[in-house]
């Protein structure tokens, strides 16, 4: 399903790096799964002292696919889903404005973090630091970065705080949502269609799990 969705939004190509970048986790998975799940005894083949087996292999897939379907939609997500649109939208269907403050702030948290360490270290460079060669001088490098890092995340928040509060963020009335989102009847359809289907799959796999016919 999450990749029949990426292709329909066009952005097969751009899920590449992401798919990539689960490979050593799938790949831990698979080996410790085969090679060392406990209590298996369906031998696949002797390799010196390790001894795969189909239980573990079985079980090393059904995981694998449990991450893969993770990691990727939450990639589908990101791609096909503006933090904008998400946070009008979330405010619009009555989500708190805390909460959809929340939200926002932990969305552009990582890319706000890469793009300040990036100028730290232009700074810092030009004042003289290595950053580069040696492991142990990049080591040592760590703390005159991390300083400036914590101090300019602790001054964004204040400023950020100093401006919702001019803003009236905690007046109490709603706020109107000057942009609207197109939501037809179709795209309520299928949003109730996945949400049964969901809850479907999880009866059918906690029944299972329990050995309920």
């Amino acid at each position: 399903m999450v990749t029949a969705t990426a292709a329909s939004a066009g952005i097969g190509r751009r899920m590449v790096p992401f798919a990539l970048a689960t490979i050593p986790l799938v790949a831990s998975i698979i080996l410790i799964n085969t090679f060392l799940f406990p209590g298996a005894t369906d031998t696949i083949v002797s390799i010196g002292p390790l001894a795969p087996t189909w239980t573990g292999l079985t079980a090393a897939a059904q995981a694998t696919l449990r991450v893969l379907a993770f990691a990727l939609s939450v990639a589908v997500f990101s791609l096909t889903t503006p933090t904008d649109d998400l946070l009008t939208d979330l405010e619009r269907r009555g989500v708190g404005r805390r909460a959809v403050f929340v939200i926002g702030a932990a969305i552009g948290m990582v890319p706000r973090l890469v793009e300040r360490a990036g100028e730290i270290v232009d700074s810092q460079r030009a004042r003289g630091l290595d950053t580069e060669g040696a492991r142990w001088r990049r080591v040592r490098g760590v703390v005159p970065l991390a300083a400036p890092m914590i101090s300019s995340a602790l001054t964004e928040v204040e400023e950020r705080t100093l401006a919702l509060e001019a803003r009236a963020f905690s007046a109490p009335p709603r706020r109107t949502t000057m942009r609207p989102l197109p939501d037809d009847s179709q795209q309520r359809a299928l949003r109730w269609g996945l949400l049964v289907f969901v809850v479907v799959a999880v009866a059918a796999s906690v029944s299972g799990a329990l050995g309920i016919p």
